[in-house]
């Protein structure tokens, strides 16, 4: 006869399973917060930071893309380091890079060197903090997260990109308003050292499967490539988030310049404008998971997310002074809405054994940023040197 005291083994290995997902999805998730709110931080302040150091904000597409191809380079090298050290190691080592650059952003103004070249130097530091966090989180998430909710899974832990976009929009330039841009991002770099050791009482838990004796090698960083290249459904979505994930940065790097230079926007109107569009995105990211999990064919999904995402960027740059906010609001964020939901095609074409693989995730990653960084530099030249933010010259 079972006692009232008895054990449930089952119920007890389901209830540490659930506690083990729950803490890795709360650990990625405030990690991916973090580093998009020091990716994007330069993006809002880059009309204060231009205004002060005589350097024109539309130049912060080159920021960007140098943060970016800092990113691309790093991601693939990421997954044998992951293998060796575990995510939740990488992804600390990560967000002190982060913490480092925006740190060195702060002070650009009072290095010999000059704050042009502290500019230059800061988002390669910052992007090579970025670029393996999605990989390292990917390994983790596709360990513990439940099969019959891992798409929406993944999809709350990508909200950490609008989220971290968002909130650096709402607070960044109420900050550097206040108290200037340098302790803005001084705070920043501070937040870093946090989040970098609160991720410390993770890592016996999440690290667990980690194979110190696992040398990285140049051989071991190609390898996934060949993986890639016998698979067409990945090369298909590859190509997909190569032109989709161009459009979101774009978007979310020029969105403050371009309000505040061709409309009219103060600083802090317009870093609510990339709030509110990033609300959107995190509305449309957990949607979207929860439909994929529905089993809504991919391609039939990708296409609509393409149409609306074209639509909505023409509409973008149609904006005018007479436009009400609440239409610029909802246009912005309808496009971030579309764009972020693209990541659920990548993870949902991976399957479960190449989810596994941290290195096959850093090269679709790697391909992404490859896009961003490229995209961000163009468009940065193009409206420098060309055209407008709008479209006509």
């Amino acid at each position: 006869m079972r006692g009232s005291g008895a054990s449930n083994p089952d119920g007890s290995a389901r209830g540490a399973t659930a506690r083990t997902a729950a803490t890795a999805l709360s650990v990625t998730l405030a990690i991916q917060i973090y580093t998009s709110a020091a990716a994007t931080a330069t993006a809002v302040l880059a009309p204060e930071i231009g205004r002060d150091l005589g350097i024109a904000p539309k130049l912060v597409g080159v920021f960007v893309g140098v943060l970016y191809a800092g990113a691309m380079i790093a991601s693939l090298a990421s997954g044998m380091f992951i293998q060796r050290h575990g995510p939740i190691r990488v992804s600390q080592m990560c967000v002190l890079l982060c913490a480092a650059g925006a740190l060195l952003v702060a002070i650009s103004s009072t290095l010999p060197g000059g704050a042009v070249l502290a500019l230059a130097i800061a988002p390669l530091i910052i992007g090579v903090g970025y670029g393996p966090i999605t990989p390292a989180s990917s390994q983790i998430l596709a360990r513990t997260a439940h099969p019959s909710r891992m798409a929406l899974t993944f999809s709350i832990k990508q909200t950490g990109v609008p989220a971290g976009a968002a909130l650096a929009g709402a607070a960044l330039p109420i900050l550097a308003l206040r108290f200037g841009w340098h302790a803005a991002f001084a705070l920043v770099a501070v937040l870093g050292v946090a989040v970098a050791l609160a991720g410390q009482l993770t890592r016996a838990e999440l690290d667990a499967g980690r194979t110190p004796a696992h040398l990285p090698t140049l051989a071991g960083i190609f390898a996934p490539l060949r993986e890639l290249a016998r698979s067409p459904a990945l090369v298909e979505l590859v190509v997909t988030s190569f032109i989709y994930a161009s459009l979101q940065t774009c978007l979310t790097s020029f969105i403050v310049v371009y309000l505040t230079e061709s409309l009219g926007f103060t600083l802090v109107a317009a870093g609510l404008v990339l709030t509110a569009a990033n609300i959107g995105g995190i509305v449309g990211r957990i949607s979207w998971g929860g439909i994929a999990d529905l089993r809504l064919a991919p391609r039939q999904l990708l296409g609509l997310i393409g149409l609306a995402s074209a639509g909505c960027a023409f509409v973008t740059a149609a904006f005018d002074t007479g436009w009400p906010v609440a239409a610029i609001l909802t246009t912005v964020a309808a496009v971030l809405a579309a764009v972020l939901a693209s990541y659920l095609a990548v993870r949902a074409g991976w399957g479960p054994a190449a989810g596994r693989s941290a290195a096959l995730a850093s090269w679709l990653t790697g391909h992404v940023l490859v896009a961003s960084s490229i995209r961000a530099c163009r468009m940065g030249w193009v409206i420098s040197r060309c055209w407008t933010f709008r479209s006509g010259r």
